[in-house]
């Protein structure tokens, strides 16, 4: 039996209302919890296995060769060097731990499930981007292997298996850990009072939780300068060997939307991380789309497995790593959260633990972990399988 809708327009529709309905039941507790991706990703699994829109369609192809790198180029767009500078010497050593002992863990791991897994090596770049910046590094990363749909969507199911109860013990460590003396003894480096809370004006709610005033001015510069960058990166990927042309091009946006980044005028543009999101979300509803759920559920439990060592090998040995330098276990779980999910996720975090001072930290952890991401994913992504002979 054939879809009920196949045309473009209609196609497009579907996706924009999958997205909108995404960003809408963020309102509620339980959903926000998932994610706007993952419940774009779901939706779309649904409507596709429902046969209300097709596994394949060339708008996809087209939506997928456009939005990831635009929303990339859109997201970095938003980040400060000075500002990541600006920090003091232990948050910034607690995400570049984090990074470190997720690359290093799933460098090991990944020689191990990545023979016995479909496009293992791929996976493996993708879970080093999602611990390192968050689920927009997992697309970036995906679409430079140029992974399967099917492997797409099975390394996001077993990140949100394994990873919100992560952030959930997170949410909760924080009280746990200011009454445990047991903890206390094990771990006794800890923020003062005054070091954590500011004064009350300081704090920012979540960025996902509030509405913004933005310019139609800042919307029509931050795609121009979007598509001028993946247009260049487009152009000068062209000159790398082809069978890396993918990731060459995702590094080279990475690397010119940091740059572009810096300059004044581009700075003082509203909306850039937003509109990234927006636009990365179009994409996932094609991975969505393309995922049939009876060769997607064959592929999951090794992968989701996978996922489990990395996540709690990395954490162990992020713990293990900071614990023996000594630093405050508030730095050390809003760099965990930075990693694992984004720095808006650590400021709220921090906002609901009462340590007010480190709201403005968590943000730029965040950033520091996305723009990492990719270089981290994609580079020891290679190695596993220069080493396993992929």
């Amino acid at each position: 039996m054939g879809a009920l809708f196949t045309s473009t327009g209609s196609l497009l529709a579907i996706m924009a209302l999958t997205v909108a309905v995404g960003f809408y039941v963020q309102r509620f507790r339980g959903f926000k919890m998932l994610g706007p991706a993952l419940i774009v990703i779901i939706l779309s699994i649904i409507l596709a296995n429902l046969r209300i829109v097709p596994f394949s369609a060339d708008v996809y192809g087209v939506i997928a060769e456009y939005a990831i790198p635009l929303s990339i180029a859109m997201m970095l767009l938003s980040v400060d060097l000075k500002a990541m500078l600006r920090i003091s010497k232990k948050p910034l050593l607690a995400i570049l731990l984090a990074s470190f002992s997720v690359s290093i863990v799933t460098l090991i791991a990944g020689m191990i499930f990545a023979p016995i897994i479909e496009e293992g090596w791929k996976v493996a770049g993708m879970f080093i981007g999602t611990y390192t910046g968050g689920s927009a590094n997992m697309a970036a990363i995906g679409y430079a292997l140029d992974a399967l749909p099917t492997t797409f969507a099975a390394a996001n199911a077993a990140d949100y298996v394994i990873g919100v109860p992560s952030l959930v013990a997170m949410f909760a460590f924080p009280s746990i850990a200011a009454k445990s003396k047991w903890f206390q003894k094990v771990w006794p480096y800890s923020l003062s009072d005054p070091e954590l809370k500011g004064d009350k004006s300081e704090v920012e709610e979540d960025p996902f939780l509030q509405k913004k005033k933005w310019s139609i001015q800042d919307i029509a510069w931050g795609f121009a300068i979007a598509f001028t960058i993946t247009a260049v990166a487009t152009f000068f990927s062209r000159y790398a060997p082809e069978s890396f042309q993918s990731s060459a091009r995702i590094l080279l946006i990475t690397t010119f939307a940091i740059i572009g980044a810096q300059f004044g005028p581009v700075k003082k543009l509203k909306g850039n991380m937003d509109l990234g999101l927006f636009v990365a979300l179009f994409f996932l509803t094609t991975v969505g789309y393309m995922v049939n759920i009876k060769e997607f559920l064959s592929s999951t439990l090794a992968i989701a497995l996978f996922c489990c060592v990395v996540v709690i090998s990395s954490l162990l040995v992020h713990a293990l790593l900071c614990r023996l330098l000594k630093i405050e276990y508030q730095y050390v779980v809003i760099g965990i959260v930075a990693a694992i999910a984004d720095g808006s996720t650590a400021a709220l975090i921090a906002a609901s633990a009462n340590w007010r001072n480190l709201i403005s930290i968590a943000v730029v952890l965040g950033v520091i972990g996305s723009v990492m991401g990719n270089y981290l994913g994609i580079s020891i992504a290679y190695l596993i399988k220069f080493i396993i002979g992929g």
